[in-house]
Formats: C-alpha cells, sequence, structure tokens
C-alpha cells in the first residue's frame, strides 16, 4: 500500500474512534457530585456524536495523548502507525523528549524534592486549587502530586480535538510544530507566557487547552479514562452535559496514575471581580471541595489590583495554604490576614516589566535574619535565576 493512500486510510477509519463519552463519575470524596440528566426511558440520551471529538474508548484516547506527546502507542495495534512513521512525528518526538529531559532536571527532580521536604503537610490535601494557572497540569502535580481533584482555570478556551479524518498531512505538521512551541516555554522557563500561548494555541487545528493537557498528562505518566465537557450551574455543582458547540466552559478530564485516580477540572473564566463574584459558582464550587491547597505562580501580579480582590480574598481564607511566587497575592495582604508565613530562596525585586509591582516589605522581610528563608536551588516563575527567585508557604496559624 502506498504511504499517501495508508494515511488516508487511517485518517478516514479514526472517526469511528472519536464519540464522546459521558458517563457520571463517581462521588467526590468531598462531597461534590458531578450531576448529569438522566433519559426518561431506554434511549440513549445523547445518541449522535458530540462536537468535542472525544474517543469513547480509554485505550484510543491515551493512544491520542501518546501521540500527541510524542511517545510511542502502549497496545499492539497503533491507529496512529503510519503517523508515527512519518519524518514530522519523529522530529516532533525528538524534540519533546529533549526538551522534557531538560525540564526535568531543572525544574521537576528539584519541585518534587523540594516540595517533599517543606509542604509534606499541604501535599496531604485531597484538592488542590490553582488559579491562572491556564493548562499547566504539569506543576500542579508536581507540588501536589497526592491530590484527588485538581481546578484549574485561565481565558484560554475548551476546544475540541481536531476531526483527523479532516487534516492533511500539513495539517498534523504545523499542529505538532505548534503544541512544541506552545509548551516550550513552561518547559524551559517554567511558565506559559500568555501571549504566545494563545497564539500558538490557535494557530493550527489542535486548538485550546485540551491538546496541553494530554501531553502533559501522557509524559507524567497518567492515563486518560474519560474527558467531558462540564459547566457550572447557579449553584456551584459541576455538571457533564454533551457539547453541541464548538468551546464549552470546561472540560473534566478523569485519570489514572502514579498517584492513584484523579479528576482534572478546567474552566476558561475570568478571575477579576466583574465575572467572579465571592458566592458566584466558580468560587461555590471551589468552596464544595473544603480548603483545598493553593498553588499561584507566574500569575502577573493581578492579584496585587483591586480588582482581583474576590479570588484573593478566598485564598486568604478558604484555603488550608498557599504556595505562591511574588506574582501571587501580595506579601502586605498575607501580613495584614495574619497567615504563618514560611520563605524561601531570596527576593530583590521584580523583573523590569513588573517594576510597578515590587515589594519593598517583601525584600525587607526577606532580609531579616529573624524569618530565616531558607535557600533554594531551583528556579521558578519570572525570576529564574536560582539566586533571585523566591516561593512563599502561607498557612493559617
Amino acid at each position: 500500500m502506498r504511504s499517501s493512500t495508508a494515511i488516508r486510510l487511517i485518517l478516514a477509519i479514526l472517526p469511528a474512534l472519536l464519540a464522546v463519552q459521558c458517563s457520571s463519575p463517581p462521588q467526590s470524596p468531598h462531597g461534590t457530585q458531578i450531576l448529569r440528566a438522566e433519559p426518561a426511558g431506554s434511549e440513549a440520551l445523547f445518541p449522535t456524536q458530540t462536537a468535542l471529538n472525544i474517543p469513547q474508548e480509554s485505550a484510543e484516547l491515551n493512544d491520542s495523548a501518546r501521540f500527541l506527546a510524542g511517545l510511542p502507542s502502549e497496545k499492539g495495534h497503533d491507529v496512529f502507525a503510519v503517523l508515527r512513521a512519518t519524518e514530522a512525528w519523529k522530529k516532533h518526538s525528538a524534540q519533546l523528549n529533549g526538551v522534557w529531559s531538560d525540564f526535568a532536571s531543572q525544574h521537576g527532580s528539584p519541585v518534587n524534592s523540594w516540595a517533599r521536604s517543606e509542604i509534606g503537610d499541604l501535599r496531604s490535601a485531597k484538592a488542590v486549587f490553582y488559579p491562572f494557572s491556564g493548562p499547566d497540569f504539569l506543576f500542579a502535580q508536581l507540588f501536589y502530586p497526592k491530590a484527588e481533584t485538581y481546578v484549574l482555570c485561565g481565558l484560554e478556551p475548551c476546544e475540541p480535538l481536531p476531526a483527523w479524518n479532516s487534516l492533511s498531512l500539513g495539517d498534523v505538521s504545523s499542529g505538532l510544530e505548534g503544541l512544541v512551541n506552545s509548551l516550550s516555554s513552561i518547559l524551559h522557563f517554567s511558565y506559559f507566557i500568555t501571549k504566545d500561548m494563545r497564539q500558538d494555541l490557535q494557530a493550527t487545528r489542535f486548538r485550546g487547552v485540551l491538546p496541553v493537557f494530554m501531553v502533559f498528562l501522557a509524559r507524567t505518566g497518567h492515563a486518560i479514562e474519560s474527558v467531558d465537557a462540564v459547566r457550572l450551574d447557579g449553584n456551584g455543582n459541576p455538571i457533564v452535559f454533551a457539547a453541541s458547540q464548538s468551546t464549552v466552559p470546561g472540560f473534566l478530564i478523569r485519570v489514572r496514575g502514579p498517584g492513584g485516580p484523579k479528576r482534572i477540572f478546567y474552566f476558561s473564566q475570568d478571575l477579576s471581580n466583574g465575572s467572579l463574584a465571592p458566592n458566584g459558582p466558580f468560587l461555590q464550587f471551589v468552596a464544595s471541595l473544603g480548603k483545598p491547597a493553593a498553588l499561584v505562580k507566574s500569575a502577573s501580579y493581578l492579584m496585587h489590583e483591586g480588582y482581583f480582590s474576590n479570588v484573593r480574598n478566598h485564598l486568604l481564607t478558604q484555603t488550608c495554604g498557599i504556595v505562591q511566587d511574588p506574582s501571587g497575592v501580595p506579601y502586605q495582604k498575607i501580613h495584614d490576614q495574619g497567615l504563618r508565613l514560611s520563605l524561601y530562596g531570596n527576593y530583590l525585586n521584580a523583573v523590569d516589566i513588573f517594576k510597578q509591582y515590587e515589594q519593598p516589605d517583601l525584600a525587607a522581610a526577606y532580609a531579616n535574619p529573624a524569618n530565616q528563608a531558607r535557600p533554594m536551588n531551583f528556579g521558578i516563575g519570572y525570576l529564574m535565576d536560582a539566586k533571585s527567585t523566591c516561593l512563599m508557604v502561607a498557612r493559617p496559624r
């Protein structure tokens, strides 16, 4: 069989694998129930394929994730075998192998070691809230690998996977290249460059945050069981539903991995006060998880502004602890709240682009020997030099 004919054949049969699985997740151990409508009779409630193009079978879903992640198939029959044989995919795989190896030595191992040593109490939390995260499951699981539920959010959209039979070889090649571009900043520098990520994520047929999640999950040893469209009702209850549009409010991704079964919620959510009420659906949902541990990193200093006070106040009062860099909640707000603060690394100033958010009081706290700031051997966030980077851990007294 000629290569072009084989490629057309493999792309033609893939739609049969791309029907959405829409089943109810188990009851959360924290009391949050995932709801869905039920059919009135014996007919299937959602008998037609929805717009998300998510494979129904977890084996095919995971093969899709491993293909995007530049990894070989784990099962005997590889539905992407022809595409994996192309030079474009081989280049993609080699590039990701290289940057992933660098990431593991520069960030993965140091962050994991630091977290084991310094936040063992917070790592026992069953839920994690990571605002301003975008699709950064990578660092969420590095800091909190034992959590069962993760809530991430950003402005990046939730869009469907492409219909594989609609893709040309050029589409696949440019899509894989766009994925590497969108991942390179976080793997090299520990954060997404928001403007570049949005451009990269929208420039090819692999659009939105889902392909990024799939790469991170495959590369961190997680098997994806299902991906569902999810929205919140007026009381903050998450509801799985059949998508009929090209974008949805959020995704619920269920996985199994080294830390056991996990649920990952991602919502396309504006966290400014105009879109986030203190008792609105999103913060009600986060509150339903009890008091989760929190992570804030490379957050553009948004919570230094008054119009992000709602999410800031929620972090200060409704979490069991916050791990953050200086771009998160201002030091003065943490101090005023009376939280117990542990300092790591060394804060000198903000990077040039955020000079208006320098915190002299934080610099003074680091300079005070009584605060016993502990050293760090890795850079993280906007301050990449280990000599000037820092993390703060805030806990209720």
